[in-house]
């Protein structure tokens, strides 16, 4: 996108919430574990930019042929007194056939413009919780470790995480130092393609459920997300303790799912 390239502005359908607008500007970019692609912009109005870590924006991206489609992307982090805000993108697909997020990711330049809404999304961490568990794959990094970095430093965090191998783990100390009681666990599923399987469904079905009222956020995968969801209300968990997004499905380019069964 070129610094006088402006995006449409889309009524949002009905039913949804009427959402914020943004115009963002691209003022950095640059390579963030793990095979992540870090934008960084501002806004004239930024300091009035309020959400919850955990929480996205509808970022309005190019998608072929002078068309521009809808992307949820979590925040990674806000700075007011500098007037920042990051955004990761999951850099998937063989670095040639991109999706329209690590396209414009790869492709950002300073100077570039965006329309952005939000912020949006009940992903977040609970204060009245006695306990929090958070399940997600690679995309999901941004939203958990920005959950960790904010949260309370003695909260009891339990963190699934599903990724190909020891080489996309991040250490928690590299995140954040003195938290305690968070424990991380990565799951490899090694040859498996990333997408529907049991390998989270069946870490979380082995959890154990400590003592006391807990919440649950679940993202990921759809299908994934649903297994799991599931199997924590057959133990005893309400819906109201349990946040649960699909951020992706195989073959979809696209969309967002609030997992609500």
């Amino acid at each position: 996108m070129t610094p006088d390239q402006t995006t449409p502005v889309q009524t949002p359908p009905a039913g949804r919430p009427q959402l914020r607008q943004w115009e963002l500007t691209v003022t950095a970019v640059a390579d963030a574990p793990a095979n992540m692609r870090r934008v960084t912009f501002t806004a004239p109005d930024i300091a009035e930019f309020t959400y919850r870590a955990g929480q996205a924006i509808v970022m309005m991206l190019p998608a072929g042929d002078g068309e521009f489609g809808r992307r949820d992307y979590t925040i990674r982090s806000l700075d007011k007194e500098k007037g920042l805000l990051d955004v990761d993108f999951f850099m998937h697909g063989d670095g040639t056939h991109l999706t329209p997020g690590p396209a414009f990711a790869r492709d950002a330049k300073i100077g570039d413009k965006i329309s952005v809404r939000g912020p949006r999304g009940g992903a977040s961490f609970r204060e009245d919780a006695d306990w929090h568990l958070i399940t997600g794959d690679e995309c999901c990094i941004p939203a958990i470790f920005h959950i960790l970095e904010t949260m309370p430093a003695k909260a009891q965090m339990h963190v699934l995480i599903e990724v190909d191998n020891v080489a996309s783990q991040i250490a928690l100390n590299d995140v954040r130092e003195g938290l305690s009681a968070t424990q991380i666990t990565w799951l490899h599923r090694g040859d498996q393609k990333a997408g529907p399987s049991d390998l989270m469904a069946e870490a979380v079905a082995g959890f154990m459920l400590p003592h006391g009222r807990g919440h649950a956020i679940l993202i990921g995968e759809t299908s994934n997300v649903r297994k799991q969801r599931q199997n924590l209300i057959s133990r005893g968990l309400t819906r109201e303790q349990i946040a649960s997004e699909g951020y992706w499905r195989p073959g979809r380019i696209g969309g967002h799912d609030h997992v609500e069964d």
